[in-house]
């Protein structure tokens, strides 16, 4: 299974504000600090903005930071906000799926299972966690 690059851009953004929480950051300076593109992260800022992980403060001297504490903001919440549907084999859709096999098939089984225990792991780990 891989995670997008959203995600993993969401995470590093939390990392970083994580970080730096006795200031505002700027969009740019996380951006150059992890190589991002200025544009995909305003996306990112945005989401995380609107879901209330992140505050942000505009004009001249604006910026981002963390809007819950580290200890409060769970790994999972985050996976679940940036992935689409977490459906890691074509199966796991009803609506693209055209395996012949899925009426019989056990290995759907094995992989919802591992995508349960995948996300009980984040589940268990906040920001606080893995800085």
């Amino acid at each position: 299974m891989q995670l997008t690059s959203y995600t993993d851009y969401s995470l590093r953004t939390l990392l970083y504000l994580a970080t730096h929480q006795e200031r505002l950051v700027t969009i740019a300076e996380i951006s150059e600090h992890h190589g991002i593109s200025h544009n995909h992260l305003i996306k990112v800022v945005h989401n995380l903005g609107k879901h209330g992980f992140i505050q942000t403060v505009r004009g001249k001297s604006g910026g981002v930071r963390l809007a819950l504490k580290p200890e409060k903001i769970i790994i999972a919440d985050v996976v679940r906000l940036t992935e689409p549907h977490m459906n890691i084999q074509e199966c796991f859709s009803r609506e693209t799926n055209t395996c012949s096999l899925i009426d019989n098939c056990k290995l759907a089984g094995l992989l919802y299972q591992a995508r349960h225990d995948f996300m009980k792991v984040l589940e268990e780990n906040t920001l606080a966690d893995i800085l």
